[in-house]
């Protein structure tokens, strides 16, 4: 597992698939918070959220990029939300 302390905010987050997924808001505890602006919205522009990620998928940090052990489809079926 990576160590929280090497994420960063806005770092780009892609999926074992180099999908990108998302960008880093913060940390917060052992998830990463990813930033609102990459969340699907309503067709009105309303509705986005920031979407958690657990730490456990990380599976490396290299450069301004995590990488994570998961593709981000099923990453993002593991999404836990908040407004």
């Amino acid at each position: 597992m990576a160590d929280a302390s090497d994420i960063k905010e806005h770092m780009n987050v892609v999926g074992a698939d180099g999908v990108h997924l998302g960008t880093v808001d913060h940390m917060k505890g052992d998830r990463i918070k990813l930033t609102k602006t990459d969340s699907p919205q309503t067709e009105d522009g309303k509705g986005a959220r920031h979407h958690y990620i657990p730490l456990g998928l990380v599976a490396e940090v290299e450069g301004d990029t995590v990488r994570l052990s998961a593709t981000a489809q099923n990453a993002q079926d593991m999404f836990e939300t908040a407004d």
